[in-house]
């Protein structure tokens, strides 16, 4: 099977296309699939500017696609499983909207805290999408209380989206470990789980400020006290405190 991306039948005006080499300005003509191309005049070689490389986090022949382009670029390929994560996480809650707002707040407040913290991202922003996607399996098993049982079933269903989207056994197992970890994690929790819980901590209290509202003097000393990463308590006070 041949992608359809690179079979020349699909193929529409403009899929032949010129475009200025970064370095010298001359003129460098690319076929829509070419992932790169070489400048003739000074021989730099750079990116194909308007290829979009997003399928290559789902697609089975992404290897085979971008197998020629610039390793710092193959690098992000993990990167660019966070946008298909989150479309599966609101596949997955469908209508529910509250839970849907919930995971991308958390995600949003997670990316800031951990380009601070210097975690990976791919796992972190992976993990705070799926964080609480257990919630409907623990709510049949466990009736009585389902959200104190969700971390038993919060990394299966994570780990059955993640292997359908193709994600590497390594970022998977990462991911999981974040997910049954982040409500509670240990003195010896990576980085990257703390970077989650802090930003479901903030969501958190932004939930429940919505019902039980608390002055900056009370959040601040949960700031002080239940935060994990420096980073999380400095997001955490220009997101809730009031000043």
């Amino acid at each position: 099977m041949k992608c359809p991306g690179q079979d020349t039948q699909y193929w529409k005006p403009g899929a032949i296309f010129e475009s200025k080499c970064p370095k010298c300005g001359h003129v460098v003509e690319f076929f829509k699939d070419d992932t790169n191309r070489k400048c003739v005049k000074c021989g730099h070689r750079f990116v194909n500017p308007e290829m979009d490389f997003g399928c290559a986090s789902y697609c089975q022949y992404a290897e085979q696609c971008l197998g020629t382009l610039p390793p710092e670029l193959l690098a992000q390929k993990e990167d660019l499983l966070k946008d298909r994560v989150a479309i599966e996480m609101k596949r997955y809650f469908k209508d529910d909207f509250k839970r849907i707002g919930h995971a991308t707040r958390v995600a949003r407040y997670a990316e800031k805290i951990g380009k601070y913290e210097g975690g990976n991202l791919a796992a972190i922003l992976s993990a705070a999408y799926l964080h609480g996607i257990g919630i409907y399996e623990a709510e049949q098993k466990y009736v009585n209380t389902p959200a104190k049982r969700q971390e038993t079933e919060d990394p299966l269903i994570a780990r059955e989206i993640l292997k359908k989207l193709g994600a590497k056994k390594e970022l998977i197992n990462e991911v999981c470990d974040i997910v049954e970890h982040s409500r509670a994690p240990g003195p010896d929790a990576s980085i990257n789980c703390k970077v989650v819980y802090d930003a479901d901590l903030i969501a958190n209290i932004e939930d429940n400020q919505k019902e039980n509202d608390m002055d900056d003097a009370k959040i601040e000393r949960i700031i002080e006290t239940s935060f994990l990463t420096d980073a999380g308590r400095s997001v955490a006070r220009n997101v809730l405190l009031k000043k």
